[in-house]
């Protein structure tokens, strides 16, 4: 559904807010029920905000009433419904409307044909984190899903959705469509939308912006601290060029990079992400390095997963989660990427591109979960064994595809390599997705689409390869690794002999297609 495949129009704001003038309602078309949302944060300071929802012209006799149960980019269920308290509903006439509460997300109304129905109640925040809404007397980070109810059956409806800040001075960022000078009103075309775009009001701080091919791209954040602003900015920006490179398209009209204050994880979007952010993170080459790795895999997710998706992700289902096999290419994908678009991008050298994925070898052969969880089965599972896998020492038969994901993307990028005599790569697996499946057919692609995608660049039947996604059959790092002209070393550590550490170096004596795929993989 093309719903998912992108905002029709992207600006995300900051600017001072000042006093609210009434709603623009906006509707596709007459007759058609629309939706209201005010938020507004007197009890901020007890870190809670208050939402009050209002449909108009909503002409049957019940009205089924949802909480998002999780958010897309973080496949956990959340229980955002816990959250709400004081809820009321009412008619235009200020009499109640009767309504049940017949499990944690859900509230049923009756008797509201041809009325119009106002909703109020609370949210509690107690947690500061990426996938969480939070608030207190100097900002507020909402999380859509964990604020606004959804029409059940009705995702399609359009949204007004209006804030009233703690204070006149306090900023606002979003990637939602302002209706108002003030930029205090927002517009969402739909409900896909309008939980894809999180909101950052407080005292914010901007760091300087950049365009890539004319396309403007913004960096706000809560409480960054000191560090080296425009070293930060010049590297984020080369990131950025860097993965624009791979599919030679923005299909965004503006990006924005949310830093939600002091924490870790970050969330993807179509046109933002959100991330926790700090200064204290960036005190050394290697803070900078790896908010460089961060930042740019949370960018390539609005490739990869946001647009080049699987067929489950989109569009979604909010109440009970939305599984697939193929989570190992949403995210592991995007860690080899992260990795890729740094190096190609001048951040880092050869030897530490070598050290990132040893040490994601490193990880994925230490899984106790390896010899009993595909890449396939942990993706799926992700919704019981976490994002990592499981933590059950001994005992853990999960795997995180966030370690092997990386892994099989590089074997996988080098077997393409060879059998095309370097004349394709992974980039052209990803280019071919992101046209076929998100631009012509705007839609997600299938298990199988997957694999024949990556066969048809290939130019060979890669049913072998596969086996290494869809079983446990151990990676046969001395084939694939060679055919980059690379080769694993694993031998005790000198510091502590217990231990295995694993090294990727050049093979002695490469030939001259080992020689080729590996100066252009590593961007010689």
């Amino acid at each position: 559904m093309n719903r998912t495949a992108g905002h029709k129009k992207f600006r995300p704001l900051i600017n001072a807010l000042t006093s609210v003038i009434g709603f623009t309602l906006l509707t596709s078309c007459q007759g058609q029920p629309s939706v209201q949302f005010t938020l507004s944060f007197e009890q901020a300071s007890r870190h809670q905000f208050h939402v009050q929802m209002h449909l108009s012209e909503w002409d049957m006799d019940s009205l089924t009433l949802k909480m998002p149960t999780w958010m897309p980019g973080f496949y956990q269920y959340m229980h955002y419904a816990a959250a709400v308290t004081d809820f009321q509903a009412y008619d235009g006439a200020k009499s109640a409307i009767q309504f049940e509460h017949p499990n944690e997300n859900t509230w049923l109304l009756t008797g509201t044909s041809k009325k119009e129905i106002f909703l109020d109640y609370d949210i509690i925040t107690s947690r500061r984190f990426v996938a969480n809404s939070y608030v207190d007397s100097l900002h507020a980070y909402i999380i859509p899903e964990s604020a606004f109810l959804y029409p059940d059956g009705h995702l399609d409806l359009p949204s007004t959705i209006k804030l009233i800040p703690q204070s006149a001075r306090h900023l606002v960022a979003t990637g939602l469509t302002p209706q108002n000078e003030s930029n205090s009103i927002f517009y969402a075309p739909d409900f896909d939308i309008l939980y894809d775009s999180p909101i950052l009001v407080g005292d914010l701080q901007e760091l300087p912006s950049f365009e890539v091919r004319g396309v403007g791209h913004r960096f706000f954040t809560y409480q960054p601290g000191d560090f080296d602003q425009e070293r930060l900015i010049d590297g984020l920006h080369k990131v950025v060029e860097s993965a624009v490179e791979i599919f030679n398209d923005i299909p965004y009209q503006e990006y924005t990079f949310l830093g939600i204050g002091p924490g870790r994880g970050g969330i993807e979007h179509l046109n933002n992400t959100s991330f926790g952010f700090s200064g204290d993170q960036l005190r050394d080459d290697a803070g900078y390095i790896r908010m460089f790795n961060f930042l740019g895999h949370e960018y390539f997710h609005h490739y990869n997963v946001k647009r080049i998706r699987p067929f489950e992700l989109g569009p979604f289902d909010y109440d009970k989660g939305s599984k697939t096999n193929l989570l190992w290419v949403s995210e592991g994908l995007s860690v080899y990427y992260e990795y890729i678009t740094v190096r190609r991008a001048g951040l880092v050298d050869e030897a530490t591109l070598l050290n990132q994925f040893a040490g994601n070898i490193k990880g994925t052969e230490e899984d106790p979960g390896l010899p009993y969880q595909s890449l396939a089965q942990a993706s799926y599972a992700t919704w019981q064994d976490g994002p990592f896998g499981g933590n059950n020492g001994e005992d853990d038969r999960s795997i995180s595809y966030y370690e092997k994901g990386p892994v099989v993307g590089l074997l996988l990028d080098f077997t393409i390599r060879h059998a095309t005599q370097n004349e394709s790569s992974l980039d052209d697996v990803m280019q071919m997705l992101y046209k076929k499946y998100y631009k012509a057919q705007g839609r997600g692609f299938t298990d199988a689409e997957f694999q024949q995608t990556c066969e048809e660049i290939a130019g060979i039947p890669l049913d072998e390869f596969f086996e290494y996604i869809y079983t446990t059959k151990p990676l046969d790092y001395g084939r694939y690794l060679a055919y980059g002209g690379l080769t694993l070393i694993a031998r005790p550590r000198a510091v502590d002999p217990s231990s295995t550490e694993y090294l990727l170096e050049r093979i002695p004596e490469p030939d001259e297609l080992q020689k080729k795929i590996y100066a252009d993989w590593v961007h010689e």
